[in-house]
């Protein structure tokens, strides 16, 4: 054997030291590097590592070591029934009678407040009291599960970590800082307060309305309202500009220009017949929005603005955000909307076979589930293209049997 056959075995030998020494390593790796999984008790000791580099002292330490597993928060996580449920089934139920009637005296009676609001943060009114009334019935109803254990839960199950891990030390930053008792509850989420405020945008955002010296979006509504708008505003709310409008769409156009993302100027949804729901024409503002049909050509039509957007970084569910949006514009003064007479949609069942032969298909659609969600809106869309039916986004019998 030759003096190079010696170095290429020997360097081999390093190589194989050298790789057995990193996988040891990466058994040893602080618990810190652990996203998800794993031993509880050790993945908590690096999520207290995190915390500790990031200034939590002793008092959310504490209340990180006393944290638990709660598996009511997993059930809740894994069963999101609601959003099986339409746009006009959603939106019929959450925007009652009720919370109009509420939202409308709260308007008046902290109508000093919303002005401050309007005024500092550019955020209407309107929008502020629908998200308060849908949320929370403008604080009665913040929920009952012990926010840290929530976020524990949520942190290290290994579905959706990226979501809430991030929201941990902030958490346990607002606790150490006596901003939040360790016991603090809110939703299953962790959503915190009157309009259900993740920790890292109380932290960023949480104003004190009232002059107090604290933030306390559980109790104090000035600082509800002014934090509630301060977040609108930091995920790029426009300053006087319109979230949502109700539309009138013609029998025949060209389905595939509509979608919320493809905005085009309004003088061109009026030139393909798109109209005011009473039929008069669209009055230009010089903006672009796009056209969302939540239920398909024949079902209530809006156009959607850029503001509209922002729901979605509040909420990505689009049955929400655009049941959030219409409630904002009853509070600025619009009738209800019209709900029409769209196509037969599709049962839970029928959903997830349509998912299925989606995702056979190529497309990702998330998870099957049977929630039409932005992923499978669009490869509904793109199907309905490819069979030269119209593309509304809306599934419904003929395109599954088609499928």
């Amino acid at each position: 054997m030759g003096p190079c056959a010696g170095l290429e075995r020997e360097a081999m030998r390093l190589r194989v030291q050298i790789l057995a020494a990193l996988f040891v390593g990466a058994l040893a790796l602080p618990a810190a590097a652990q996203e998800c999984g794993g031993d509880f008790e050790a993945w908590k000791q690096g999520v207290a590592t995190e915390a500790k580099a990031a200034g939590v002292g002793a008092v959310g330490l504490d209340a990180l070591e006393d944290a638990t597993i709660d598996p009511k928060v997993l059930a809740r996580d894994r069963a999101q029934g609601v959003f099986t449920q339409t746009f006009t089934e959603f939106s019929s139920r959450m925007i009652s009678a009720y919370r109009l009637k509420q939202g409308a005296a709260n308007l008046k009676k902290y109508a000093d407040v919303f002005d401050r609001a309007d005024k500092e943060f550019g955020v209407q009114p309107a929008i502020i009291v629908a998200f308060w009334g849908l949320e929370t019935d403008f604080g009665a109803v913040q929920g009952d599960f012990h926010t840290l254990n929530a976020l524990v839960t949520l942190s290290h199950d290994c579905r959706r970590p990226q979501l809430f891990r991030q929201q941990l030390v902030p958490l346990l930053t607002l606790i150490d800082r006596g901003v939040l008792p360790a016991d603090v509850k809110g939703a299953w989420a962790g959503e915190i307060g009157q309009t259900q405020i993740l920790p890292t945008d109380y932290l960023s955002h949480g104003v004190d309305g009232d002059g107090d010296g604290k933030v306390d979006l559980r109790n104090d509504v000035p600082d509800v309202i002014m934090t509630t708008a301060s977040k609108i505003q930091s995920r790029g709310w426009k300053r006087d500009q319109p979230w949502v409008q109700e539309v009138r769409v013609p029998d025949e156009m060209p389905w595939d220009q509509t979608g919320r993302t493809n905005k085009l100027p309004l003088s061109q949804w009026a030139q393909w017949g798109v109209t005011e729901p009473n039929g008069n024409p669209l009055i230009d503002n010089g903006l672009k929005a796009g056209l969302a049909l939540p239920m398909g050509r024949k079902g209530p039509a809006f156009l959607t603005y850029d503001n509209f957007d922002v729901y979605l970084e509040w909420n990505q569910s689009f049955t929400y955000a655009l049941t959030a949006a219409v409630m904002a514009t009853r509070f600025a003064g619009a009738p209800q909307f019209d709900p029409r007479t769209p196509d037969q949609g599709l049962s839970g069942d029928q959903m997830k076979a349509l998912q299925t032969k989606l995702e056979a298909k190529g497309y990702d659609v998330g998870t099957v589930d049977g929630i039409l969600g932005t992923n499978t809106r669009e490869a509904i869309r793109k199907e309905q293209m490819r069979l030269g039916m119209a593309v509304d986004g809306w599934p419904t019998p003929e395109l599954l049997a088609k499928l």
